[in-house]
């Protein structure tokens, strides 16, 4: 009799939490559908008002006064601009963080919008044009809404969320520390210690409405290399008495191609080398003692990273000695790889499917673009996926794409992006309620 009435009491109160549970996602997926106005007002307001990396003043100003007007507990200059606000839920469990990156770029908008960007800002000594050509402003809206959902349940919240507000994604300015790196080494990780870390980014290629995902390997790793020839300077007219650095520079560029071509398998894991600036001489008929080559490696097997390294400098000095030249190479990682955990997003894969629906969730192949997410995932469980936002009506192959002046985003995939974003927290912290 006492374990019939035992049995029936724990099926009651998993029938209450599962009760309990749904009541809960309808009220976000309800009070995501009523922001999603006031989100596209943030959007265009970030976008009409773009900052450069370690330079979002104003625009950490508005995060915070947003975030405090929620009750949530503000932490403003982290890593210069960033902003950091914690939720603490009604009831314990695990810290979950969620993160939005905030910097623009320095490009001209063309696109014809009432909220175009006509921004100037300094960048490297350079007054330069402003715009958000990646969608970072969407991250911001995105998050600020998903902030506002999830502190209105925050009593029914089995846990703590920590919003990341993240400057400086697309890099510092020289001789400045930024990015999700630094916001690490302030603690953004820690006091509470995070559990799990999740995000995402908008995606002009990707129709509405869709969600695409990779476990592992994700985004690749992006490093960028220098290489500095010496040669030896002459007169243009009489090539034979000195040795060439452009010449040499021409067959090194040549032989780094081989890389890709003859050293990688690409059919297991891709990798990119790319030279993307050459500079050297001052006339047109003096050969130049000295030339600068810089260009980005890509690669999303750390196996695959080291064997490219190798094989840049192997080339690059052999080549160069071949020419009676010199050739120094200096390699420095940028970021990391953004790498999915398996095991998380096996577990937050339903959360996917559930919200967005099982036809819209779809697997992506790995991407060569690179994101500083990854320096996250390289201290803690974290999954990133792309939110669909092409324009309607025009097919994807002419969609401009991301850094670019003609950029443009759908403003119709904001609620998708916070209904995801409030889930994802809710089940993770559902999960480990029931450990």
């Amino acid at each position: 009799m006492k374990k019939n009435l035992l049995s029936a009491v724990l099926f009651y109160s998993v029938c209450m939490a599962s009760a309990q549970n749904t009541t809960l996602k309808t009220k976000v997926s309800k009070k995501a559908e009523s922001l999603e106005s006031k989100v596209i007002a943030w959007r265009r307001d970030f976008h009409q008002n773009p900052e450069l990396g370690n330079r979002e003043f104003k625009t950490g100003e508005k995060i915070a006064t947003h975030l405090r007007s929620l009750g949530i507990e503000v932490q403003t200059g982290v890593a210069k601009t960033g902003v950091v606000g914690i939720l603490k839920g009604g009831k314990p469990g695990p810290v979950v963080a969620l993160r939005a990156d905030i910097d623009a770029l320095p490009i001209k908008e063309r696109v014809n919008i009432a909220f175009a960007s006509k921004a100037e800002g300094e960048y490297n000594g350079q007054t330069v044009p402003i715009m958000h050509a990646c969608g970072h402003d969407t991250h911001i809206a995105i998050l600020m809404g998903t902030a506002e959902i999830l502190a209105s349940i925050k009593n029914d919240l089995k846990g703590t969320v920590k919003f990341i507000f993240q400057p400086a994604e697309e890099g510092p300015p020289e001789g400045e520390e930024g990015g999700a790196e630094l916001m690490i080494k302030e603690g953004v990780l820690t006091n509470p210690k995070v559990d799990v870390i999740f995000g995402l980014h908008i995606n002009a290629q990707t129709e509405v409405g869709k969600i695409k995902y990779r476990p592992k390997g994700t985004m690749a790793a992006s490093d960028w290399f220098t290489i500095k020839i010496m040669g030896k300077q002459t007169h243009g007219a009489y090539p034979w008495l000195g040795v060439d650095p452009i010449v040499t520079a021409a067959q090194i560029v040549m032989g780094l191609q081989t890389i890709i071509s003859r050293n990688v398998n690409i059919t297991e894991s891709p990798a990119v080398v790319s030279v993307g600036q050459i500079s050297a001489g001052v006339r047109s008929n003096v050969i130049p003692e000295e030339l600068i080559m810089n260009g980005t490696i890509r690669s999303l097997d750390s196996k695959v990273q080291q064997l490219v390294h190798s094989r840049v400098k192997q080339i690059a000095t052999a080549i160069a000695e071949s020419a009676g030249a010199t050739a120094d190479v200096t390699i420095t990682n940028k970021t990391g790889i953004t790498y999915n955990d398996p095991s998380l997003t096996e577990k937050m894969l339903p959360t996917l499917l559930a919200v967005a629906g099982k036809e819209n969730v779809l697997l992506t192949p790995a991407v060569t673009g690179a994101e500083d997410f990854s320096f996250y995932q390289e201290k803690i469980p974290g999954l990133y996926f792309f939110l669909g936002g092409a324009p309607k009506g025009k097919p994807i192959a002419e969609t401009a794409p991301h850094h670019t002046p003609d950029f443009y985003i759908d403003e119709s995939s904001f609620v998708l992006g916070m209904k995801v974003m409030s889930n994802l927290t809710l089940d993770y912290m559902e999960m480990q309620a029931k450990k």
